[in-house]
């Protein structure tokens, strides 16, 4: 170990600034971790052990969680000693399941079903335990286990599972999509496309398959029929509702500042709320434009089509800022088609 990395990791342990230390710890990991990975590690673990700043240890977690290679063994003691420990264990779980594989599974049930615990750490365990063995532990819960109850950890069929020599799930079936995502024909189709191709790089970082986000998929009968019996839809947008439905995704760009969050086909009459109608009497907003259809919002600014303004099948695109005593809008875009080719190219 050269003396520049061991002055290093002694400035680390003895800094007693957060932001400080957040700066010397990536300076560590971009200079060293390519070269000297293992001296990395072992600094990073017995911080996370004895480092003087208590939020840091647990913070660690996730960067030697990354440090270290599957099957890694030599790096699984500590694991398992960081499930034992209150402000680690809720990140530590997956460091197990990365360096010990299957043989984690007992811990994880036994601290599942520990109720001394706090629900967030045993929902972590359930959590983890799910997307690595690829059973269904989680399907129709949140993302984060932090929002789960007690009743929704499944631990009869966590046990029922260990019983059962802990097998492998089936996994998650992709989101159904239309076809022309792959085979696209006229130019709208090939504009979605290009849409998609943006958001499988983003798919890709997904590994929570119970809750997929950044797809385009085909909308269910059921809402399409509603939304067609409500709102008189350009044809453009009821054709991307119907086949292209928006399901979690978020655009970032120079222009948004949360970035930009389509509507899908399931939640678009809901997310009239707060614009178009009060949500807790159901009657409708008299500072609201009728003919203006919420299908987006960037941290609560709605996009809006304008319904009164149909052309060849096409409406443009309005926005305006929210809580400012009254609705100001602006044209963002000649069109819906002229929206998605600005979230194409980014500009």
């Amino acid at each position: 170990m050269s003396n520049t990395l061991v002055n290093l990791i002694d400035t680390l342990f003895a800094e007693t600034d957060g932001n400080k230390f957040a700066t010397l710890k990536d300076k560590l990991i971009r200079s060293y971790a390519g070269k000297d990975r293992q001296a990395v590690i072992e600094a990073l673990v017995r911080y996370a052990r004895e480092g003087r700043l208590m939020h840091w240890r647990a913070f660690l977690m996730t960067d030697i969680i990354q440090l270290v290679a599957p099957a890694e063994n030599s790096w699984r003691s500590f694991f398992e000693w960081a499930i034992t420990e209150p402000a680690l264990v809720y990140r530590a779980t997956d460091g197990l399941l990365k360096t010990a594989g299957r043989k984690a599974y007992p811990a994880l049930v036994a601290l599942a079903a520990n109720e001394s615990l706090s629900t967030e750490k045993r929902a972590k365990a359930v959590k983890s335990l799910a997307m690595y063995s690829r059973q269904p532990f989680d399907r129709e819960l949140p993302s984060d286990p932090g929002y789960w109850k007690p009743e929704q950890l499944r631990l009869d069929e966590l046990i029922a599972w260990q019983h059962q020599g802990y097998p492998d799930g089936a996994g998650y079936a992709p989101p159904q999509v239309h076809p022309s995502l792959l085979h696209p024909g006229n130019d709208f189709e090939k504009l979605m496309a290009k849409l998609d191709k943006q958001l499988e790089k983003k798919r890709r970082k997904n590994k929570d398959h119970a809750n997929p986000s950044d797809w385009l998929v085909m909308a269910d009968e059921k809402d399409i029929s509603y939304i067609r019996d409500r709102w008189a839809l350009p044809e453009v947008y009821a054709t991307f509702l119907q086949y292209y439905s928006p399901l979690k995704v978020t655009f970032a760009g120079p222009d948004f500042v949360e970035g930009l969050f389509l509507y899908g086909a399931h939640e678009l009459a809901e997310r009239q709320g707060g614009y178009a109608y009060n949500t807790v009497t159901g009657e409708n907003l008299a500072d609201w434009p009728s003919h203006l259809l919420v299908i987006g919002d960037d941290g609560a600014d709605p996009y809006c089509l304008d319904l009164s303004a149909v052309k060849d099948g096409d409406a443009p695109v309005y926005t305006a800022e929210h809580g400012q005593g009254k609705w100001t809008f602006e044209l963002y875009a000649e069109s819906f088609t002229a929206l998605i080719t600005k979230l194409v190219s980014g500009k």
